[in-house]
């Protein structure tokens, strides 16, 4: 009989699946990253929590296309991890209006701050993880042309 430890209960995964501890340990990075981009940070008497997203996205135009680099390793590690197609674009979604929004001055600086888009997309991550444990892609093997094989 599989055993539940905290930590899977704490993450959502299954320990039943020869994936879990993998998925778990990638699920951990990811809310990590998106904890320091979107809310690492706290105003202590307007207890407003902000991250490096925000600081980053304060320089113009090339500030925010920075700040989106984590993002898009955040949605690149959801397709290496399975995550479905809808729950893939959604956090593109997110991930879009967030450097769309950051893009304007002052408002986008502002936005950064109240959507949090990378948290949003940790959750959407593990809302889809804990739905159904799939298996992690991998990449496919090469196809080799007929000459090769002869």
């Amino acid at each position: 009989m599989p055993s539940t430890s905290s930590r899977a209960a704490e993450t959502g995964v299954q320990d039943s699946s020869p994936h879990a501890p993998e998925i778990a340990a990638r699920l951990r990075r990811v809310d990590s990253l998106a904890n320091w981009m979107d809310a690492g940070y706290r105003v202590p008497v307007l207890g407003i929590r902000f991250g490096w997203d925000s600081i980053i996205g304060l320089v113009p135009v090339v500030g925010d296309l920075v700040a989106a680099l984590p993002s898009l390793w955040i949605l690149a590690e959801a397709h290496r991890m399975g995550a479905r197609r809808g729950t893939l674009l959604r956090m593109a979604l997110n991930t879009g209006a967030d450097v769309m929004l950051g893009s304007v001055p002052i408002v986008g600086d502002m936005a950064d701050v109240a959507l949090k888009a990378n948290r949003r997309n940790a959750a959407l991550l593990r809302r889809d993880m804990a739905d159904g444990q799939r298996a992690p892609r991998t990449r496919a093997p090469l196809r080799h042309s007929a000459w090769e094989l002869e």
